[in-house]
């Protein structure tokens, strides 16, 4: 089986009171990613850092569950000292997300580099598979962040009869800005991959949200299958 798997060497771990990006969970006590004050700033920018001291990473094929290759989106999970006993009464939920070989699932779709810094791609539960092939959400929503009328946008998968899922952008756009569908398609060619470009363009006023602020996407989902009629 080929893959790579990453674990933290004790020297990382050195004391600076500069800021810092982490990434972690609550389920991992909660801080495995850390930025180090020797990354460059491109490294910072782009990553949420190497892996913490005395804890493994790995990157697995959503579809086939082995390993996967250096640089290529699968989902993160992390072993070591800081991974949770499990979830209090709940021994289902707790099978579902550590397995026997004590992997935690993080369920986030992430890849890393040949110097073991991580990328957060997204959620896999935000995954659309169009065609067969991976869309991940989060890369579309940071190139249309790019454009200069578009104040925040959610990308989501809705149902296809042919395709199994097709891309719908929800674009909510800066005051006062206006443009159309074929505008905003036109922006994405010959920057992103054609099988990348939304389908459906939708422009919204906002996004159904809990009560801690955070965006539902599967709310969000279920409006726009009902706004296209799906």
């Amino acid at each position: 089986m080929s893959g790579f798997l990453w674990t933290g060497e004790g020297e990382q771990a050195g004391h600076s009171s500069c800021p810092r990006v982490v990434y972690g969970t609550t389920e991992n006590s909660p801080v495995t990613f850390m930025n180090f004050p020797e990354d460059t700033l491109e490294q910072k920018a782009e990553s949420v850092g190497r892996i913490m001291p005395h804890t493994e990473a790995r990157i697995v094929n959503v579809n086939t569950g082995e390993l996967a290759e250096l640089n290529t989106p699968g989902e993160l999970c992390i072993r070591g000292y800081c991974v949770m006993q499990g979830y209090w009464g709940e021994p289902q939920k707790t099978f579902e997300a550590v397995g026997q070989d004590k992997w935690y699932r993080t369920g986030d779709i992430a890849s890393i580099d040949e110097q073991g810094f991580c990328k957060i791609v997204g959620r896999s539960k935000d995954m659309i598979i169009r065609g067969g092939e991976n869309i991940y959400p989060a890369e579309l929503e940071d190139f249309f962040h790019t454009h200069p009328q578009v104040q925040e946008v959610q990308v989501v998968g809705v149902k296809d009869h042919r395709m199994g899922e097709e891309i719908c952008a929800c674009i909510r756009l800066k005051s006062g800005e206006t443009t159309t569908e074929e505008e905003i398609k036109a922006f994405c060619k010959g920057k992103i991959s054609h099988f990348k470009i939304p389908r459906y363009i939708v422009f919204v006023d906002d996004y159904p949200l809990t009560v801690s602020g955070k965006i539902q996407k599967f709310k969000l989902r279920e409006q726009m299958e009902r706004h296209l009629k799906l």
